[in-house]
């Protein structure tokens, strides 16, 4: 009886093993079945995140491509051109003008400015001419060359900026480019003909003066860069100016061409050296000097018009990507010694994207289908060009919005330019 007893209680022991070990083999394999379960989710939800990141960028070329192939010939070429007006108000002629070659910037002059409420009927009635966002450009450097001292309300007077140089203070020059940005905002003003990148060799012996920031490349670089990056902080794309260097030359491009007689080394070891840097921190616009400079181009073909000057040295060794857009179109410096049409031949084919300026929109129009026609120019050309305008204009302008009057000449504003001495 006792052996049968044993016999029992170790079948019930086994029977209770036997549950057991199932049980944990059971547990175990439902765990494994939420980690597997788990584990793809975690992939899939990577795969999402990094889906959308992609999208994003494929979704701003889309539509620059699905833009660029909707549009006909004439509206590429008049998305390459800035023009301007010095009327106060809108008027019939630049309406037409407007809606008819529909360019791709409008550049403000000191005329423009009127009155706050007058000035921003003007922009938006711009703006309201195009299906594309529109630069809408000033020259807003402070000292002498400011535009919105015009205006009849109160702004701030940005001091030049070889003051700025001398304050020798980062943020400071940053927010001197954040109170120019806020100003030009609120009228719409999304691109600054701004900063001089220029290295003098004296603020009295140049025809940049105290326009640049200094004698020093260094600190030309720092300021210059801080005072762009206050202005892209805050929603307006700087201008870095004028590539390769105007700052050591006496002659004014608005008259005659300046000639710099410089070595590329001598000019990579000072002029270059702020450009290099603003190229570095993915400057999205750099405008071209009218200065010619004969060691590099064995002629005297002014940079705007330079394969040598903008493709060779500024996209291929320097390895810019950005937007070229040449200096004023009129000024006598070019226009002295070229043609019309030879002028966009050229500029086009050095690598330029944007014209400024050119003597009409017509005649740019005119001009350079025909070159287009005869081989002259290539339609690719045209099409690099434009790809490039739209995808900066997608990416930067859509958010845009004005800024409200209050920022006109406000007390933040006031204090900050008040250290300045």
């Amino acid at each position: 009886m006792k052996k049968k007893s044993v016999v029992i209680i170790l079948s019930i022991l086994v029977i209770i093993l036997g549950l057991v070990i199932a049980y944990l083999f059971i547990f175990d394999s439902s765990k494994n079945n939420v980690k597997e379960n788990k584990e793809p989710d975690k992939v899939d939800n990577n795969n999402e995140v990094k889906e959308e990141e992609e999208t994003e960028e494929e979704k701003l070329e889309k539509m620059v491509n699905s833009k660029l192939e909707s549009m006909t010939l004439d509206e590429k070429i008049g998305q390459m051109l800035v023009i301007s007006n010095r009327v106060s108000a809108m008027t019939d002629s630049l309406r037409k003008e407007l809606e008819e070659y529909k360019p791709g910037g409008f550049i403000l002059f000191s005329e423009n400015f009127t009155t706050y409420d007058q000035t921003l009927k003007l922009v938006n009635e711009i703006k309201e001419t195009s299906d594309i966002p529109l630069f809408i450009a000033a020259d807003e450097e402070g000292g002498n060359v400011q535009r919105l001292l015009s205006l009849k309300d109160k702004v701030t007077n940005i001091p030049n900026m070889f003051r700025v140089g001398e304050a020798n203070d980062k943020d400071l020059a940053y927010e001197v480019g954040k109170v120019i940005a806020e100003e030009l905002r609120v009228f719409g003003i999304n691109m600054d003909f701004a900063p001089v990148l220029d290295i003098v060799d004296s603020k009295n012996q140049s025809f940049i003066g105290n326009r640049s920031f200094g004698t020093n490349p260094t600190l030309v670089t720092d300021m210059g860069l801080s005072v762009g990056k206050g202005l892209e902080d805050n929603l307006v794309i700087p201008v870095y100016k004028h590539f390769p260097g105007h700052g050591s030359t006496v002659a004014d491009s608005h008259y005659d061409l300046p000639v710099i007689n410089k070595t590329k080394s001598e000019l990579m070891d000072r002029e270059l050296i702020p450009f290099k840097e603003a190229i570095k921190n993915n400057a999205d616009v750099i405008m071209i000097g009218h200065l010619a400079i004969p060691k590099l181009t064995n002629d005297k073909t002014p940079a705007s018009l330079s394969k040598t000057l903008i493709t060779d040295l500024l996209k291929d060794e320097l390895n810019y990507n950005g937007l070229v857009i040449t200096d004023a179109l009129n000024m006598g410096a070019i226009t002295k010694n070229y043609q019309e049409k030879e002028i966009y031949e050229m500029a086009i084919n050095a690598g330029v994207d944007l014209l400024l300026m050119p003597n009409s929109s017509s005649s740019a129009l005119k001009n350079i289908k025909e070159s287009i026609a005869i081989g002259k120019i290539s339609e690719e050309q045209i099409n690099d060009s434009v790809k490039k305008i739209l995808t900066l204009k997608y990416k930067k302008l859509e958010n845009s919005n004005p800024l409200p009057k209050s920022y006109l000449g406000s007390t933040e504003h006031q204090e900050i330019i008040s250290k300045i001495k």
